[in-house]
């Protein structure tokens, strides 16, 4: 199961009440205040690990809540702090607060509704941590209060409440490259071609049912990541087909790679394709259109392919084309070249900048 969004339900713990006590003991009947403080609530952290990507693990469980602050004791006892609880997510981690107190009314919510514009949490780092919810802060016993002229204090005070809200997360898998493309299209198997990612590769539409991610190798221990969404369709800025679902993933390449069906396959026009998904691109994202794009001129060993590349190319003489066929690994090279120059990089590099 890929789970990409979801709503979660978030509540800190809440801090232990500080307690009014006296000291009594055989030969000190009047020892004075010892009542001890309440422990804090535990904190809620979501911190980005390298062992999950998705977030399947709050489908079954939307919620996660720490421990409260135990209440303080005699004799200055301090009550036990809640656990603090770490929750992990993969990179690329989105988080928007709700205003809904509870599961329920949050998942009564459209998309877009009742939900923060702009995100509170970016997570995009292995080992980035983010304090989502405080944990309450625990309460004085009455020990505190003693003073010259107020021997037997009876004045303490309660824990505050921790933090609680319903929170929105948002998974856009981070990728250098991104191919855009109709179903069936050849995106699965272009991504296998020059990754060692394996998707589900079928000769029917609506194969990829999932944002799949290859890492690409270059010489020089250079690599660069290529995500395959699952293929658009028109109407796809409006919620049609598995598209939307998906081109939140797209948002963090730093190139767009238009694959094209070339042969014409399921009587396709390769150029009306592209304006399409060019159109739905731009619907979808005004930012996202301004991106860098090529064209991925695919399945040029069917027939007819040639003369479709060669009437694309009057219509977009400008944009640059790479004709392939990733089934029959035909011009790979070309496409891996241009890869390497643009978004090709070293992780030492990447680490030590």
């Amino acid at each position: 199961m890929f789970v990409d969004n979801i709503r979660v339900y978030c509540k800190a713990g809440d801090g232990g009440n500080g307690v009014v006590h006296f000291r009594r003991e055989k030969f000190r009947p009047k020892g004075g205040p010892d009542g001890g403080d309440g422990g804090n609530g535990g904190d809620i952290i979501i911190q980005v690990s390298p062992h999950t990507d998705n977030l399947k693990e709050f489908f079954y469980d939307p919620k996660i809540v720490a421990k409260s602050g135990a209440h303080g004791a005699g004799a200055r006892k301090h009550g036990k702090s809640g656990k603090t609880r770490i929750a992990k997510v993969p990179p690329g981690t989105v988080i928007y607060k709700s205003p809904a107190l509870t599961i329920k009314d949050a998942v009564e919510m459209e998309r877009g509704e009742g939900i923060d514009l702009d995100p509170i949490a970016d997570l995009t780092k292995y080992g980035e941590e983010f304090l989502l919810c405080s944990g309450g802060k625990g309460g004085k016993g009455n020990f505190h209060y003693k003073s010259s002229i107020n021997r037997s204090p009876e004045e303490h005070t309660l824990g505050t409440e921790g933090g609680e809200s319903v929170y929105y997360f948002e998974l856009r898998r981070i990728a250098d490259a991104g191919m855009v493309g109709f179903p069936n299209a050849g995106k699965s198997t272009l991504v296998s071609k020059l990754s060692a990612a394996e998707p589900k590769i079928g000769s029917y539409p609506f194969t990829t049912l999932k944002p799949m991610v290859g890492v690409v190798e270059f010489p020089g221990f250079k690599r660069c990541t290529v995500a395959d969404i699952p293929g658009l369709i028109e109407g796809a800025h409006q919620n049609r087909g598995l598209g939307h679902e998906f081109l939140r993933h797209i948002t963090r390449c730093h190139v767009l790679l238009f694959v094209i069906d070339m042969g014409g396959v399921d009587g396709r026009n390769p150029i009306e394709d592209l304006e399409i998904l060019r159109t739905e691109i731009s619907m979808y994202d005004e930012d996202l259109a301004k991106f860098e794009w090529i064209i991925v001129a695919n399945k040029m060993d069917l027939d007819g392919a040639e003369e479709n590349l060669e009437i694309f190319k009057q219509r977009f003489p400008k944009q640059r084309i790479i004709p392939i066929s990733a089934s029959e690994e035909q011009n790979l090279e070309e496409l891996k070249s241009y890869l390497e120059e643009t978004v090709a990089y070293r992780p030492k590099d990447e680490e030590q900048g």
